[in-house]
């Protein structure tokens, strides 16, 4: 079919974020195709294949080498990039504007940190990869809002000699970094890569996770994440949604609908909560039991005086040391637990609104969506919309 779009993908398929992308862009191409593509299963370095003898139309790709750069650069075929940046611009040595797709490094660290404040941390760590971009953009998003917060940081500092950044050196660096933290602390891992070594590092040093240092990744890799010591615990990307408007926005390049270079933004979702997180920082017994309370019965309705029946304590004094250690109330917390797995269910399910109310502790639909409204500035329908597959 000689009006088949031809799109080489040189886009690694050895790990989640990769293969989520991929699953978008073969939605898109099934439902406004059909395409034919190129592609060798891998990790992030691939061969771009002869396009001119291939009869190659488009080049989706993620760009790890100078090589790959001017070859790409020389087709002279619409591109678009995952995760471009300044360096690699830098690559083809004179100026090339791209389309580009990358995650949202702020949105991405703001859920991380908040699923740590939710469990009460109050010192924060991250670890980063050196020499990544993505990785220097988490790291400043994530100083950034801990500053706002006004909580403790720490950041850890990768070691400078190439030798020692070899794992079997620096996991031992590392190591005695995370056992020289503060405790508890919870820690933004810049990838589910990185949160595993960290995890590595701790057990060969002897610090408890999560009870010291809770550890949540990001990008939700479901193979890296559960084959960790214990399951890590992941910001999860809309991948998906992120490959079908890159693919939409290639056949707009290829097409002659979309002319100039485009920059898309892959969303996070939330947070997808395994072992690695499930401690909380705080001290109180009675605050981390009610905590633990509202967290397991935050499907249905309950009320205050429902937690204190399963808590020797007088409700004022919850209430003051909620207000304490959390700096929220009691009530303020329980609604965070029902509004939380409200959203997961309008994301994951296609509950009508009402079941959605109901299983999320709210009484009705109407009132769901009046204090989800609040809060998020969009009704549950709306945020459904958004977050669903276009």
């Amino acid at each position: 079919m000689p009006n088949t779009p031809r799109v080489a993908l040189l886009v690694e398929t050895s790990r989640g974020y990769g293969r989520g992308i991929l699953q978008g862009i073969i939605r898109y191409a099934r439902l406004h195709g059909p395409w034919s593509f190129y592609i060798t299963p891998g990790d992030f370095e691939q061969a771009l294949p002869a396009m001119k003898q291939w009869g190659g139309t488009g080049i989706i790709a993620r760009i790890e080498t100078p090589e790959i750069a001017r070859a790409i650069r020389a087709t002279g075929l619409p591109v678009v990039c995952l995760d471009y940046s300044a360096d690699q611009a830098a690559m083809t040595e004179t100026p090339w504007e791209i389309s580009e797709v990358h995650p949202d490094p702020v949105a991405s660290v703001n859920l991380a940190i908040e699923h740590l404040v939710g469990r009460a941390f109050k010192r924060l760590a991250f670890v980063g990869i050196p020499g990544r971009i993505w990785s220097e953009q988490r790291q400043t998003a994530f100083a950034q809002r801990v500053k706002q917060q006004h909580r403790s940081s720490f950041i850890y500092k990768p070691p400078r000699a190439k030798r020692d950044r070899r794992w079997d050196r620096e996991q031992e660096i590392l190591g005695q970094w995370l056992k020289d933290l503060p405790k508890p602390v919870g820690l933004v891992a810049c990838n589910d890569d990185r949160g595993r070594q960290v995890l590595e590092a701790a057990m060969a040093n002897g610090v408890q996770i999560p009870d010291e240092v809770a550890v949540v990744g990001i990008d939700n890799d479901e193979v890296l994440c559960e084959l960790s010591t214990p399951p890590l615990s992941s910001v999860m990307l809309n991948t998906d949604k992120g490959g079908y408007q890159i693919a939409e926005l290639l056949d707009g390049l290829m097409s002659g609908r979309v002319r100039g270079s485009r920059q898309l933004t892959v969303e996070p979702l939330w947070v997808i909560t395994r072992r690695s997180t499930n401690a909380l920082g705080i001290d109180d017994r009675e605050v981390a039991a009610a905590l633990r309370f509202i967290r397991e019965n935050r499907g249905r309705p309950f009320g205050v005086e429902d937690i204190l029946q399963e808590i020797p304590i007088s409700r004022r004094s919850l209430e003051l040391r909620f207000q304490k250690t959390l700096r929220r109330s009691v009530r303020q917390e329980m609604q965070n637990a029902h509004l939380e797995w409200a959203r997961q269910l309008l994301a994951e399910t296609d509950m009508a609104l009402q079941n959605v109310a109901q299983k999320s502790g709210f009484s009705t639909a109407s009132y769901l969506g009046q204090v989800f409204r609040k809060r998020y500035g969009i009704t549950p329908s709306e945020y459904r919309k958004r977050i669903a597959q276009s």
